[in-house]
């Protein structure tokens, strides 16, 4: 071998050798292992990632529960219906169909102390079993509604002297009701509403079999749930929790 091509093999090796020993280009750089992303490249650590936030950058918060409004007291004045929605409503005194035929108070909603209304509840909750429900003639009555009454009959035997002292219904305490069945259709009574007559008392001797056996059901009903029957009207019914004549209360 001559000196010429000995030394161009030799200069070929230097230059594959050279060619290994070069560091790797940054742009072929292996991910390290069990890692789905390489560091940044300026060294620093990523920031977390951001949670999810409610309005103007607040933290996100649930919906607040609804809470439930307190019990009334029994002393407080309540929409009977929006307790029993399946009592029926329909008030004398709210239109002309009484026995004065004029309005004595300008509401059709029957209003009683909360008290009286959870025991008028369980009478309506009894008389379901046996096909029948309450219709309410009349409830709580304003004292200015008393005085009225007392204009066009003055008579104690029917209607309370506001002058000594007001009606029970003026308490929220006092109801007047008769029976029906579950479709609203009347259930044959002793008599109508504000009958002053004999019949309408409760000596059920002097009326036919069928509308005193249901005049007695409505007043055992009425008693057993705490209510106290008045003599001369078989319609009329007191709570026998006592509260005071009401005065500021308008329905």
């Amino acid at each position: 071998m001559n000196i010429k091509r000995l030394s161009a093999l030799l200069s070929l090796c230097l230059l594959l050798y050279c060619g290994c020993a070069a560091p790797a280009s940054p742009g072929h750089a292996e991910e390290a292992p069990g890692t789905g992303n390489s560091a940044p490249a300026d060294g620093r650590t990523p920031a977390a990632p951001l949670e999810a936030s409610g309005p103007q950058g607040a933290p996100s918060e649930g919906v607040p529960e609804e809470v439930p409004a307190p019990e009334p007291a029994d002393s407080d004045f309540v929409k009977v219906t929006d307790y029993i929605p399946t009592i029926q409503v329909e008030l004398a005194y709210a239109g002309t169909d009484n026995f004065t035929g004029q309005a004595i108070y300008d509401f059709t909603e029957a209003y009683l102390r909360y008290g009286t209304a959870k025991k008028l509840a369980a009478v309506q909750e009894a008389l379901k079993a046996q096909g029948l429900g309450l219709l309410i003639w009349d409830a709580f009555r304003p004292t200015a509604a008393q005085f009225k009454l007392w204009e066009v009959c003055p008579d104690p035997t029917y209607v309370a002297n506001p002058e000594t002292g007001f009606s029970s219904h003026s308490r929220g305490n006092t109801v007047d009701v008769t029976l029906v069945s579950l479709d609203g259709t009347a259930v044959e009574m002793p008599t109508g509403f504000d009958d002053f007559s004999p019949l309408a008392d409760r000596d059920y001797s002097d009326v036919d079999a069928l509308p005193a056996a249901n005049a007695a059901l409505l007043e055992d009903a009425m008693t057993q749930a705490g209510f106290t029957p008045y003599q001369g009207e078989w319609w009329h019914f007191s709570d026998s929790d006592v509260y005071e004549v009401e005065t500021g209360f308008s329905p």
